[in-house]
C-alpha cells in the first residue's frame, strides 16, 4: 500500500504544528516506554525535518536540552532548548561537537536515521543496519549509565544479530511498531533501556 501524504497523521501534524508525521511515533513510544523525562539531555540523530526535536523539546522542558544532528540543514526553531548541528553521524568531529553542546552525558539518544532507499530490499536493509550500528556506537560514547536508546531499522535476517548487540549493552530491549508507521513499511523500532557502560580499556 502506497503512502498517502494526506493520511490522518499527516493532517494532525499540519494542524498541531509538527514538522513531520513521525512526531506521533515518538509521542507514542515515550508514553509507553518513558524514554525521555523533564530535565533530560537528548540527542536526535537524523533529526531532519525536526518533528522528533519538537516532541523531545516539550518532553524535557525548559530545564532540559535537545541536540539534533543531521547531514541536511534544518530550518531554525523558536524553542530555546533545541540546538541543531549539521554533520555526519560517522564523523568524530560531529560527535565531539554534540558532546560539547550537551555539556554532560546524554540521558537518551534517538535515531530515526534511514538510508537513501534504492528499491533493492536486501541492500536497503543492510544499509539501514549499518546506520543503526553507527547510531549505537554514537550512543554508547555519549550515554550515561542507565540511559535510553531508540533506533529505527528494517526487518531482515540481520535484525536478530543487531538485537543481540543491543542486549549486551542495555538492561532491556524491545521491538515495536508505532501506530503512525506507514502501512506496508518494513521499518521497526528497537527500544533499549538501561545502558550498561563498559569499563574503559587501559
Amino acid at each position: 500500500m502506497l503512502y498517502q501524504p494526506g493520511d490522518i497523521f499527516y493532517r494532525r501534524a499540519k494542524k498541531e504544528g509538527y514538522r513531520s508525521r513521525a512526531a506521533y511515533k515518538l509521542i507514542e513510544l515515550n508514553r509507553r516506554f518513558h524514554l525521555i523525562k523533564p530535565g533530560d539531555r537528548v540527542v536526535d540523530l537524523g533529526a531532519a525535518p525536526g518533528g522528533w526535536l519538537q516532541v523531545a523539546s516539550r518532553l524535557v522542558g525548559k530545564e532540559g536540552k535537545v541536540i539534533g544532528l543531521d547531514i541536511q540543514p534544518i530550518q531554525a526553531f523558536e524553542e530555546e532548548n533545541i540546538f541543531f548541528l549539521q554533520g555526519d553521524i560517522g564523523s568524530a568531529e560531529s560527535k565531539r561537537r554534540v558532546a560539547e553542546f550537551l555539556g554532560a552525558p546524554a540521558d537518551c539518544v534517538l535515531s530515526d536515521l534511514s538510508p537513501r532507499l534504492s528499491g533493492i530490499r536486501d541492500a536497503d536493509i543492510s544499509r539501514s543496519l549499518e546506520l543503526s550500528r553507527s547510531a549505537l556506537k554514537f550512543a554508547s560514547d555519549l550515554l550515561r549509565p542507565g540511559g535510553n536508546f531508540l533506533v529505527k531499522t528494517f526487518v531482515g535476517e540481520e535484525l536478530r544479530l543487531f538485537s543481540v548487540e543491543l542486549e549486551e549493552r542495555f538492561r532491556s530491549v524491545e521491538r515495536t511498531r508505532p501506530e503512525a508507521t506507514r502501512k506496508g513499511s518494513s521499518e521497526i523500532y528497537l527500544v533499549a533501556l538501561g545502558f550498561r557502560k563498559r569499563p574503559a580499556q587501559g
